[in-house]
């Protein structure tokens, strides 16, 4: 109905542009609203007062001539107009039925905007250090992200998805040593592990590869690895010292043949992580590696524009970015005494590459631990000539995983945690990715495993899809009644379904399309899933009311294409969530 009515207001305005009252280049931005209170009409339009600057015209005047101009529709009774220019419409009450048409006849895309109709925009979410599987926290992210993702592509955006691999810098170093020390211990050597070194199974594992793959190739006279290191932290020594020593020695003993270490590290556990996030239905157009910036020079680029620009300095033998002069609340260095650059350098270059890849707007999905860190990269961005404001930020807050009452503790560095492939394994998929998507994403998130395993009413996935199958469930049951469905039948038949419990139905429907709009434009899925949830919920109540496979032919056939309308959009709303519509439950 939306579509229709600003259908009809498109056509009133092209129509005041001919005559003269508005400019030749007027651009109408419509926008129609639910009223609140149906007395003032069943939508509203503010277009009145958006167009009148430039029609050099009072709102209300204008909103006059707008009415004038409409064409006639038989679904719409009238149009009024209400306080400073405000355009209300009160529909013919047989215009709510439209809906389920239009939902059976455009199928999967209804609600959705033509494809690539809107801006071109990137989405980085996850980027998750590859030292270790990903953990349920880093689930939600991903669930997120990709949700977020589909919502912009199905509301017309141009979109691609992006993982930020950190393959360079101290962590990375630190998986290394660790693996050759595994290394050394699968050919015989017997050593205190680092207190600060990945302590994962995983490690064991990529380590006994690296044996059967290289045999001793890596191998060298524990005097010759552990001789002048200082003391780890069980010894009374500073545990990130004695790790920084034994990554020196690594590099120093292995030479060239580090990088093989290092690599098989890096190699072994973003495989593992492109494997997990596929089946947890989340692919990407780009993988992007941190090191590229260095080798492809963008890093010095970067760095260089700054230094024209003005905004570096050097004290105390660092090269500093000045962020103060773009409201971050210090400086920030970018490059330090020995000549390495910074992470937040290589950050910096990262941003510049990929608003230089042409996208308008840049949205990063990044843990709830960042938030200090969205100034300073605004501030930098700002400085190399970008509008800070084409790049969005939304923070995921970690979820909390429980196992009845006790909370699991997750570090990646002692290997204490529990994977999202472990989740998945435990609740499935489609409840995994429901349930992190329910709460706002700066919201702390409980994940109660029990219920999401459970099958009721109050699990909310499976409330959903219930509602799903059980449409299918009674087309099934159809033919082995006897009986038949004819959808044209049952689309000319839908005045028969007349009460409120059905209106309302049908009206959520028409719902749908705003919902996924919101969903997107707010960056907020919990809003589609929470809607979900009550069409679910309307369409249970209504079943269990209301009998669906009848003699009455008419009737039938009306209740049965409603339903056929609720189990599709519901399909729809599961898919941009990353869940199945199952045809049996």
């Amino acid at each position: 109905m939306k579509e229709h009515l600003a259908d009809l207001l498109t056509q009133a305005i092209q129509s005041l542009i001919d005559a003269g009252t508005l400019p030749a280049d007027t651009q109408a931005d419509i926008h129609l609203e639910n009223t609140r209170d149906k007395a003032h009409g069943d939508l509203a339009t503010n277009l009145a007062m958006t167009l009148a600057k430039a029609a050099r015209s009072n709102p209300r005047q204008l909103a006059e001539k707008i009415c004038a101009a409409l064409p006639a529709s038989e679904q719409v009774i009238k149009a009024e107009i209400a306080g400073p220019g405000f355009i209300n419409f009160f529909l013919n009450p047989d215009a709510i039925y439209t809906v389920v048409g239009d939902v059976l006849a455009q199928g999967k895309t209804f609600g959705r905007a033509a494809p690539n109709s809107g801006p071109r925009v990137q989405v980085e979410f996850v980027s998750a250090n590859p030292t270790g599987p990903l953990h349920v926290g880093h689930g939600r992210g991903a669930a997120y992200g990709a949700t977020v993702a589909d919502l912009l592509e199905a509301a017309g955006l141009e979109i691609e998805r992006e993982y930020y691999v950190n393959d360079a810098g101290r962590q990375m170093n630190i998986l290394a040593a660790s693996v050759w020390l595994r290394y050394l211990e699968e050919l015989g050597a017997e050593l205190d592990f680092p207190s600060n070194g990945y302590q994962g199974h995983y490690v064991r594992d990529i380590a006994h590869r690296l044996a059967q793959d290289h045999s001793t190739r890596f191998e060298h006279p524990l005097s010759a690895v552990l001789e002048g290191l200082p003391d780890d932290e069980p010894q009374g020594g500073d545990k990130d010292l004695y790790i920084d020593a034994v990554i020196e020695r690594a590099q120093q003993l292995l030479g060239n043949d580090y990088e093989l270490v290092f690599n098989a590290g890096l190699d072994a556990i973003l495989g593992d992580i492109r494997e997990d996030l596929s089946e947890f239905g989340v692919d990407y157009q780009v993988w992007f590696s941190e090191r590229s910036l260095t080798s492809s020079g963008d890093v010095d680029t970067a760095l260089n524009i700054l230094q024209d620009k003005g905004h570096l300095y050097e004290q105390d033998g660092n090269l500093w970015f000045r962020s103060t002069a773009f409201g971050d609340d210090k400086d920030r260095v970018v490059k330090r005494a020995n000549g390495q650059t910074t992470y937040f350098a290589s950050d910096i270059a990262y941003h510049m590459n990929k608003f230089d890849r042409g996208f308008d707007q840049v949205v990063n999905v990044w843990g709830a631990d960042h938030h200090g860190y969205i100034t300073r990269v605004k501030a930098a961005i700002s400085a190399l000539g970008y509008d800070p404001e084409r790049l969005i930020v939304k923070l995921v807050q970690f979820a909390i995983l429980y196992r009845g009452s006790e909370r699991v503790q997750m570090s990646t560095r002692s290997g204490s945690f529990v994977t999202l492939r472990e989740l998945r394994d435990e609740v499935g998929k489609d409840a995994c990715r429901f349930f992190y998507v329910t709460r706002k994403a700066e919201q702390h998130m409980d994940f109660d495993l029990e219920l999401a395993k459970s099958e009721s009413k109050d699990n909310p996935i499976y409330y959903i899809q219930y509602a799903h199958a059980r449409v299918c469930s009674v087309l099934r049951k159809l033919e082995a009644d006897g009986l038949s469905w004819d959808q044209q039948a049952g689309l000319a038949a839908l005045k028969l379904l007349d009460s409120d419990a059905e209106k309302d139905l049908i009206t959520k429907l028409s719902r749908y399309p705003d919902v996924l709009r919101n969903a997107a434009f707010n960056y907020e899925p919990h809003l589609l899933a929470n809607y979900l949830r009550e069409l679910a919920g309307d369409y249970h109540t209504w079943y269990n009311g209301h009998k669906m496979l009848i003699e009455e032919a008419d009737l039938r056939n009306a209740r049965l294409t409603l339903s056929v309308a609720v189990r599709q959009v519901i399909a729809n709303g599961l898919e941009l969530l990353g869940a199945s519509a199952p045809e049996q439950m």
